[in-house]
């Protein structure tokens, strides 16, 4: 499991030119599955993303979560996060669980972050998605938590 997390102002996803999910200021977090991974690690996962403090304070520190500031996480479900780059100049994706298998880790992801009390808006799994944002900061966080 692997995940990309970018602090923004607002960001807007959207498939073949209609704008199916938007959110004002928050995360937009990029989710990718590996073969074996599991509805425990989404709970890890989301609970570490729910609590990881990259807002600003009233100090100017990074000090709050995104529940802190009453923000909203765009998730977007993403494989080609698992590429493998080793080897040639074509990335391979055989970490990358299954389709059928993925998206219902990617739904259940969404339901965890959901109960950690965060609004979540999805991008459309499977899809050529455009997603367009307004990066903070910017602020980029690369999630790849050992396994347990």
């Amino acid at each position: 499991m692997k995940a990309v997390i970018q602090r923004v102002y607002d960001a807007e996803l959207s498939v073949g030119g209609e704008t199916v999910s938007e959110i004002s200021e928050g995360m937009t977090v990029y989710f990718g599955v590996a073969k074996g991974d599991s509805e425990s690690d989404c709970e890890r996962y989301a609970k570490k993303i729910a609590n990881l403090r990259i807002f600003e304070d009233d100090n100017g520190k990074m000090n709050l979560s995104v529940k802190d500031i009453s923000g909203e996480i765009l998730l977007i479900s993403q494989f080609t996060l698992l590429a493998n780059t080793d080897r040639g100049n074509r990335p391979d994706f055989f970490g990358a669980e299954a389709p059928d298998r993925a998206k219902v880790l990617y739904e259940y992801m969404g339901k965890c972050l959901e109960a950690e009390g965060i609004p979540v808006k999805y991008g459309v799994f499977g899809a050529d998605m455009t997603i367009l944002q307004s990066n903070a900061g910017p602020v980029t966080i690369i999630m790849e938590l050992p396994k347990k």
